[in-house]
Formats: structure tokens, sequence, C-alpha cells
């Protein structure tokens, strides 16, 4: 048999496992996953995650296993159910529901994929609490090192599939967290001024970690969220920042799976891409012009949308959200996005732009270096805030702490200096020094290089080519050099951002878990092209 070896059993590694059995040939997979549970990964693990804390998508988005997630949820105890405050007779499709809960539908699917491949002939082996820790291509494969074998395991192919990478835990201190899933889960924060860098949805639930510390939510018949602060903590204070001070949007309506685009299609795309970098992101930022306007006539004249370029429209679309009271917006987005829920009604100028984001991330690798750079700093602003809407129980939270007195969002501007002490951190912008006792950095995955790969050898086979950013083909495997072209498929999402900054979502993961899985037994079809480095 075709020995496969799959690093990081996450979603990505599910999700290859799973497109493996569809294989006709039988194989022997050995799965390895650094955590004690393979199938769960890293953001929707116990250990990382706070109960009350919402997966940002719903199951009508999550790309199905052997069954669907509301599938799998309906068939569970209604004890198991309860323990998270859920309901079984009121779950739908549509249905925010705690990241734990994804953990355990996607540890379950896999399980049940390694007894099918057994019962189908493949021989599976599962290392779990096994990190690997070096991965060498040879002329005869690929070699593993593991923190529980002596000696080198070969295989024919091996997939990375390790997701998600944090700063370890022994990089912060009581004071300092370089990220909510570097140890915040498990510390105790005492009741203080904390400051949170990010106000998106990791942002917030790193305040829900603190928050509930200090006090309990309380939820009405009428869906009314309030916090209660203990009497001893009434010295919390959770400030959370950004250069914008903006905060998300809540989730909104629209129709699943996604209608067809009539100007900003894939052929368009490629079209534009072919004719050249030079003028590209403006040539296709007016075929968004022309998509929005068909869409949302109305919205599109109430903001001059024909007046705008690729630079100008993210200041006219943020604009609301810039000059209002941030919380007063929010709480305005929210009752106008349950209004819609309610009616089935799909605004129309953000559902087009939920469509656009991944058919215009594909120019990203073909910008010149300017473009690159008015790309980041605006349309992929919008696209973020876009997609990433976050679930509307997390903004009636988000509320109840600003109406308890605990919560405050900070505009820091663009310029903005950061000193991290032994006690402390200390925020000066352009008016104001800001002391915070707990600092938490909460901007999400960095894209990360070549030279961030955590296996030696790789990183060395790698770099002798003069690979900044590891080159993969369309199946995700690697290309250059030689001797490891067509071995490794390499899945890792923070690898994977430079050229395709909206990477991150399970649809992501499938896709690449599919390709991945096809390079088995089939070449790629041809070559993606490798994004040329700039500073980012």
């Amino acid at each position: 048999m075709k020995k496969i070896a799959i690093i990081g059993a996450g979603p990505t590694g599910v999700y290859t496992f799973y497109s493996l059995l569809k294989e006709a040939q039988t194989l022997e997979i050995a799965v390895f996953e650094r955590g004690n549970k393979a199938g769960i990964g890293m953001p929707y693990s116990l250990s990382e995650n706070n109960p009350m804390m919402l997966a940002n998508i719903a199951s009508i988005e999550v790309p199905p296993l052997f069954d669907t997630w509301l599938a799998w949820l309906q068939a569970q105890d209604d004890h198991y159910l309860a323990q998270y405050g859920v309901n079984k007779e009121t779950l739908h499709q549509r249905q925010f529901l705690p990241r734990i809960l994804l953990g355990d539908y996607f540890r379950a699917q896999f399980l049940q994929a390694v007894r099918h491949a057994q019962d189908r002939g493949f021989m599976v082996t599962l290392y779990e609490s096994c990190e690997v820790t070096d991965v060498e291509a040879t002329p005869a494969g690929v070699q593993l090192w593991t923190d529980q074998h002596t000696v080198p395991l070969h295989v024919d192919f091996a997939v990375i599939a390790t997701g998600h990478v944090w700063p370890d835990e022994d990089e912060s201190t009581r004071a300092f967290y370089p990220s909510p899933w570097s140890g915040l889960m498990e510390a105790k924060v005492p009741a203080v001024r904390v400051g949170i860098l990010g106000t998106s949805l990791s942002g917030l639930d790193a305040a829900m970690a603190v928050a509930v510390q200090h006090g309990m939510f309380h939820e009405t018949q009428e869906s009314q969220v309030h916090f209660s602060l203990n009497k001893d903590s009434e010295a919390l204070e959770i400030t959370l920042m950004s250069r914008s001070g903006i905060l998300p949007e809540a989730d909104f309506y629209c129709p699943i799976p996604y209608e067809p685009l009539e100007y900003v299609t894939d052929e368009a795309i490629k079209r534009e891409i072919d004719a050249g970098s030079t003028e590209l992101l403006d040539r296709v930022f007016r075929l968004m012009q022309k998509e929005l306007a068909l869409a949302d006539p109305k919205w599109a004249e109430q903001i001059s949308l024909s007046s705008l370029d690729a630079d100008s429209f993210p200041v006219a679309l943020f604009a609301d959200r810039a000059h209002s009271d941030p919380f007063e917006w929010a709480a305005a987005n929210l009752k106008e996005v349950e209004a819609n829920k309610r009616d089935k009604r799909t605004v129309a100028w953000r559902y087009t732009l939920l469509r656009l984001h991944e058919v215009v991330q594909d120019i990203v690798a073909h910008l010149d270096e300017k473009d690159s750079q008015r790309f980041s700093s605006g349309l992929a602003r919008v696209f973020i805030d876009n997609y990433a809407a976050i679930p509307s129980e997390s903004i009636r939270r988000m509320l109840a702490l600003h109406k308890a007195g605990i919560l405050r969002v900070l505009a820091l501007g663009q310029d903005y200096e950061k000193e991290i002490k032994a006690d402390r951190t200390e925020i000066t912008t352009h008016n104001d020094r800001l002391t915070f006792d707990v600092f938490i950095d909460a901007r999400g995955q960095k894209p990360l290089k070549t030279t961030d790969l955590p296996f030696p050898r790789l990183r060395r086979q790698l770099l002798s080519c003069g690979d900044a950013i590891p080159d993969v083909g369309d199946d995700y495997t690697l290309q250059a050099p030689e001797n490891v072209r067509g071995r490794i498929a390499f899945g890792a999402l923070p690898y994977l951002m430079h050229d395709r900054p909206f990477i991150q979502g399970l649809v992501a993961c499938q896709e690449i878990g599919m390709a991945m899985a096809r390079a088995v037994s089939k070449p790629a079809s041809r070559l993606r092209r490798r994004l040329s480095l700039y500073d980012r």
C-alpha cells in the first residue's frame, strides 16, 4: 500500500482524510495530532474555548462530512446539548452555536471516517499527543521525526495540515498574552485595567473570557442580555482597541448557496489578470462598481459609488460607523439584522460584497507592490469586515458589558506605540498615553514565511532555492526544490495567506483537503503563480 502521513488533525486534516476515502486504491494512512484528541482542531477545542464562545459559522455553511452539523446535533443526547445551553427542539441550520460543539462534531466525523477506512481495507494508525518535530523529502519519499519515535518514519507522501500557529504559552505572562490562545483561557485574570488589541470576534471573545471570571450574563425571554458584575470585581475595566475603533457587523441573512455574480466572474478576473499588472486593482474595482450598482442601485447612489475608486470606497463604506458611537451603531445594526432575518430579507450590497471577496482574491498574487499595499489597506479591510460578521448573540453580550460600565472601545489612529513591560503595557497615541495591567493581543493569525516553519530539515530544503514563501501547485504540493516536488502537500493556512488573504474558513479547509487528497494519485493540473514577496 502507498503510505500517507497527515500531520495535523484539525478540520483541514479531517477533510483530507475523508477525501482520501474516495481513492480507488486502499492506502496506509498515519495521522499525527499534537493534541490529545485528533479531529477537533485548535479553534474548537475545549482547552482553548469557553463554552459561551460561539462559532461564527452556522450548520448551513459548514461543508458536510458523513452528516451535516445540524443532523449530527439533532442525533445527540438532550443532556449533552443542555450543558451548552442548546435546546434540541429549537435547533435550525442558520443558528450560531458554541465552538466546542463544532469540535465535537469534527471529532465524531473523523472517528467515523477512520472506521469506514478500516472497513474498506485501509490501514490507519492514529498518533495522538504526538508532535511531528521534523520533515524531510528524500528521493524515496518523506521522512518524519516525532517526539514519540526514536527513529524517523518513512512514508511515500506527506500532508502538512497544521492549521493556525499562535505564540507558545511560555511567551505569556500574568500581564501580557500574545494571543487569546496562549494561556488566556486557563488564566485567572484579576479585576484590573485590561486592554485588548483587536475589535473582531477574537477580541470580543477575549473580553468575554475575562468578564465571565468576574460576573454572569443573564438572558431574558425577550432575548435581552444583561451582565451582573461581582461586588469584589468593581475595578474591572476592559478596553477594546484598533486603529479605526470600528466594531464588526452582526451576521446578516442571505441566500446559501451563493447566487452567481454577473460581472465579477472567474473568467472576467482571469482576463484582467492576463491583461497584466498595470492598473489591475483599478480595473477590477470598476468591475466591482458595475456589480454593486446592478445589485443595489439605490445604495450605490446614496454613497456616490460611481465617483469612488479603490481607495475612497472603503472610506465611504465605513463613514457611518467611523462617525457614530460604536455601541449605538452596533445596537442599531443588530436591530436591523434581526428584523431582516425574521423577514428573510437580504441587503443586496452586503450580499454582493460577500460573494465578491473570494473571486477578487485571485488578483492578490498578481498585483504590483504599490497596488498590493493599496489592496491590503483598503479593499481587504472591506472584505474582511463583511465576511467576518459575527453572531448576534456576541453583539448582545458586548452591549451588555458596555451597559454594565465594563467595556469601552478606543480608536488608536494609524500611528501608535505599544511598550510591553514586566507588569503592564503602555499604549501611546497622538494625544494620550494609556496603561493596562493586563494586555491581550487579539489581532488574529498573521501570514507566516518559510523561515517560520517548525520543521528544520524541510525549512532548509525550501530555503535552499530562495523561497521566502512555500511554493505550491494547484493541489498544494510543494514545487521547489526538485527533491521536494510532488512528495509533500502543504496546506498549512498561515503560509498560504500571502496570496490568499481570505483563506481561513472551513470552506477553504475542505477545498484544500480535497485538493491534497487528489494529489496522492494525480499530479497538479497547473502551477499556482508564486507570490512575489513584498514587505508584508
